[in-house]
């Protein structure tokens, strides 16, 4: 039987039977930055870990997302691990905004740098997880890299592996379950058909093609530029208008990059403090308490820095509809003064929700794209897609747009899609799919009552996807190890979210929701689109900084709302 403390694997590699069940003590599922930071922080102590993951390699939701364009919306200083001082002072980034090939390599120097691949197990899923009640332990089940099972409740063993782990912890992302637009036809496209979710990994030639692009989210806005750069012609197939800012990126030179890391331990101790895990405080004042010109500065500062932190220049924009306005109104002036067909710009300005209410898309040249003369844009809200027919794109009016490419950049079954592929059995046989039916449950964002020693990181009931994901990761992990440590010493052999505090936080998840703006946006923070979720707002919209102090009450009082089961 293999040793499950020396998993010599690497990228690619899928051990695909075993005879028995093996036992560890904690199953990571995922291999992005929380999944990757979780092994190494379990394993350093002294815990046996084995991870797994889909992919091929480590990165999570930048192994997949290769698209062109592909950026992250937060400064490459800040997107990056705090937990290990010469690591950050190793590291050179090479520009404000890095993109998704830089970001992985980033991911596999740190997967390199502390071992990591070893306790991973890559292209495989985990289909199932099961607790025993008796001795509350889980039963995790893989598909051994040949798929099979799922959260149908198929058990997914053969071929796969059998493990028996103290606890399972899924870092699965909240960004890794690709959603298919249903447009009759899609299936019998004719020409090639990409998922910017799914890119290939050798990338795409679209030199001379006809290409048509659907979805103008993060993906769409990032990567119409760039095919417009190859393409024939390029159409953009725009349900809802988002609201974008340009990164303002620029080359990091070695200048640069010595203050970066001279002054990390601050920038550090603010983006803790901070709403978003970025070193970036609001204005201290309310919009309209300030004046028209000291209002029109501190926008001005916030396009200059770039990104999705346009949305907090002053406290309460996302809370009071008419300071909301005033960030959009500036918003708009400097839009449009990009676009020189004013019927294009009316368009792209978004009129259904208020700004920042979806994440703001960091881009690089998006509005200006439409002045090219082989660019159009099809508002789907005045002309709907009707069916596919062959390489053609079939409007309501009638007129067929003929494509060679065609590229889905329709985002996300986000926060809870990854979570439920899997068959996660706990109490009673209970299955968490269901038990979400309505909506994510959790306490803190960490547990579920029923379903022991189960920990879900950096997902729905937690900020997650409204902060810098990196810091939330180490947030929670850190949070986990050192609950982990304490059951060890006090002697208790699982912990379990209780009802009452699950269902006490779900609610004020949904009261400090409905005290913001964020309710108004269809937006996928509420499952909107995807037909048939449950309207429900699944991050923890309190701020970083907020939230990271409620997590530490609770471990200081002794896990208050948790209850501790003796060994």
């Amino acid at each position: 039987m293999r040793d499950v403390r020396d998993n010599n694997t690497e990228p690619g590699d899928a051990v695909n039977t075993v005879d028995a069940a093996d036992a560890v003590d904690v199953v990571v599922v995922g291999a992005g930055v929380t999944g990757l930071y979780a092994v190494h922080k379990l394993r350093e102590m002294g815990y046996r870990v084995r991870g797994f993951e889909r992919g091929a390699d480590v990165g999570g939701v930048w192994y997949w997302n290769r698209y062109p364009g592909a950026r992250c919306d937060v400064e490459s200083a800040d997107y990056s691990y705090s937990f290990d001082e010469e690591l950050q002072q190793e590291w050179d980034w090479s520009e404000k905004y890095a993109t998704q090939p830089e970001i992985m390599r980033y991911l596999s120097h740190v997967a390199d740098r502390f071992d990591l691949r070893r306790s991973f197990t890559f292209g495989t899923s985990v289909v199932s997880a099961e607790l025993d009640e008796e001795t509350l332990r889980w039963t995790v089940r893989t598909d051994g890299g040949i798929g099979g099972g799922g959260a149908d409740g198929g058990d997914g063993r053969v071929g796969g592996e059998v493990l028996s782990a103290r606890f399972c912890v899924f870092a699965v992302g909240c960004l890794s379950s690709t959603h298919l637009p249903s447009v009759p036809g899609l299936d019998t496209f004719a020409g090639a058909t990409y998922h910017t979710g799914e890119w290939p990994h050798e990338g795409v030639d679209f030199t001379g093609l006809r290409v048509g692009v659907i979805g103008t989210g993060s993906s769409g806005i990032q990567s119409v530029p760039l095919i417009a750069d190859q393409a024939a012609q390029l159409t953009v197939f725009q349900r809802s208008a988002n609201y974008s800012i340009p990164a303002g990126n620029r080359p990091l030179d070695e200048a640069a990059r010595r203050e970066l890391k001279a002054g990390y331990a601050e920038r550090r101790r603010l983006a803790r403090l901070s709403g978003g895990g970025s070193p970036f405080m609001t204005h201290p004042r309310r919009t309209l308490e300030v004046g028209e010109q000291e209002r029109r500065a501190a926008f001005a500062k916030r396009w200059e820095l770039g990104g999705v932190l346009y949305s907090k220049t002053f406290p309460d924009q996302l809370t009071d509809l008419p300071a909301n306005e005033a960030a959009r109104g500036y918003w708009e002036e400097k839009v449009r003064a990009r676009i020189d067909n004013p019927a294009v710009a009316d368009l792209l300005v978004p009129t259904d929700h208020p700004i920042g209410t979806k994440r703001i898309v960091t881009d690089s040249g998006y509005y200006e794209t439409y002045n090219r003369a082989h660019v159009r844009l099809v508002s789907l809200r005045e002309n709907a897609i009707e069916r596919i027919d062959g390489q053609a794109v079939v409007l309501a009016d009638g007129e067929r747009v003929e494509l060679d490419a065609l590229v889905l950049a329709t985002g996300f079954d986000a926060m809870t899609g990854s979570l439920d592929r899997i068959a996660v059995r706990g109490r009673g046989g209970r299955l968490l799919k269901d038990d979400w039916s309505a909506g994510p449950r959790t306490y803190l964002g960490l547990g579920t009552d029923g379903f022991p020693n189960l920990f879900s990181l950096a997902g729905a009931g937690s900020p997650s996807v409204l902060a810098n994901v990196i810091l939330c990761a180490e947030q929670h992990v850190d949070w986990l190890a050192d609950c982990l440590a304490h059951l060890d010493a006090h002697g208790y052999a699982a912990i379990e979210a209780g009802a009452r505090a699950v269902e006490e936080w779900v609610a004020e998840c949904r009261e400090r929701a409905a005290a913001t703006l964020m309710m108004s946006a269809d937006s996928w923070y509420l499952g909107a689109n995807i037909p048939g979720k449950p309207r429900v707002f699944m991050p923890f919209v309190g701020g970083f900084g907020a939230y990271g102090q409620i997590i530490a009450d609770v471990a200081g009082s002794g896990y208050k709302g948790f209850e501790l089961i003796p060994g």
